[in-house]
């Protein structure tokens, strides 16, 4: 490994802050650390010669690059050195991301270069109109307050989706705030909020409700057969980096070198983005999904799209992908899969070994448990 030469951090906020903890090097070496641990982790876990490993593809942009953030409102600001915590004028309130290792305090964020406009004059404008107007933070040791996160959503296309998502709060609270954003940020297409009153921040047990517009927003990728829409919902999985997605199918396309007739199995197919990418590319394709809600959406995202290969299914992949299941739909040529970051588990990694299918292509977001897997 060379010598690094390291950067002023461009953010006010690195070194407190969890999310981008390597502003300090230049990109390209970012690039080689990463490339290194994964390369490690490949050699030394799953023993694979990794000599002739590709070369990672960077991203064009390393700024303003995601395409979805979410916030947390507290009323435990992490305070910096300097601050009287003793001082009762001192305001705690925050709105931001987790500080590492102490899940009870929030950096109280004010400029992130990870998501564009509007994201950050957004959340900058809630948190001081909801200062302003006496709403009070979530307490997450004693699961109180009324506001507990923020969620924002951009797409290619323009369309901005926004979800507030509340604690404890009356309907007056929620209307008035919601007006507020709405007044404020006409450009947001769909302006959503959910009620949590969980101990937990997930949000896919709960009910949405639109306050303005559709309950989702559209994503456009190019393909050789036409450009893809994808429908993206609050609960939606999608590639945070939408280019770097392109990108990411491509190359999962290529490795498998489709030649016109295969049946594929796109094993953890979330909304079947891969699956309807590779659609126009293949005989067939079968997914198979743990959340229903998101096989609902790659339904509508082959239906939306006209395509008419594929086929989804629901359920726990080690139950449902069984020798029943394959003698039904018949033996994969290709089998693709993209599980999170836990990996497979074992039970699939047997039946994987049974299938015997001619190619496998991994996409993995952990090279530890793709190597272990």
């Amino acid at each position: 490994m060379q010598r690094i030469n390291f950067l002023k951090a461009f953010c006010e906020h690195f070194g407190t802050c969890g999310g981008c903890k390597w502003q300090h090097m230049t990109y390209d070496a970012q690039l080689k650390f990463k490339q290194k641990a994964v390369a490690d982790a490949l050699s030394r876990l799953a023993k694979i010669d990794v000599s002739g490993i590709s070369p990672i593809v960077p991203s064009p942009a390393d700024r303003y690059y995601r395409n979805k953030l979410e916030y947390t409102f507290s009323n435990k600001r992490w305070l910096y050195d300097g601050e009287n915590r003793d001082d009762e004028t001192l305001n705690m309130d925050a709105l931001g991301f987790h500080i590492p290792g102490r899940f009870d305090k929030i950096l109280d964020v004010n400029h992130c270069y990870l998501q564009a406009e509007p994201s950050n004059t957004l959340r900058n404008s809630i948190r001081d109109f909801a200062i302003q107007h006496g709403y009070s933070f979530y307490d997450i040791k004693q699961n109180t307050g009324t506001l507990r996160n923020l969620i924002v959503r951009t797409s290619s296309t323009g369309e901005v989706m926004v979800v507030m998502v509340f604690a404890y709060a009356t309907d007056e609270e929620v209307e008035k705030l919601m007006n507020f954003v709405n007044g404020e940020f006409p450009q947001i297409t769909s302006l959503l909020y959910i009620l949590n009153q969980k101990k937990n921040d997930t949000i896919f047990d709960q009910d949405v409700v639109a306050f303005k517009g559709p309950e989702y927003i559209y994503e456009e990728m190019p393909s050789p057969n036409g450009t893809i829409k994808f429908r993206i919902g609050p609960k939606s999985f999608y590639q945070t980096n939408s280019i770097q997605a392109l990108k990411l199918y491509e190359i999962t396309r290529d490795f498998a070198g489709f030649t016109g007739n295969e049946l594929v199995y796109d094993l953890y197919t979330g909304a079947g983005t891969i699956a309807n990418f590779v659609a126009g590319h293949v005989r067939e394709v079968v997914g198979v999904e743990y959340v229903p809600s998101a096989i609902e959406d790659a339904k509508i995202n082959s239906s939306i799209n006209n395509i008419s290969n594929t086929k989804f299914y629901a359920g726990d992949m080690k139950d449902v992908l069984s020798a029943e299941f394959v003698a039904e739909h018949g033996k994969p040529d290709v089998i693709i899969t993209d599980p999170p970051r836990a990996g497979m588990h074992p039970d699939v990694v047997a039946r994987l070994m049974e299938i015997e299918a001619p190619k496998i292509v991994y996409v993995s977001c952990n090279a530890a448990t793709q190597a272990r897997d």
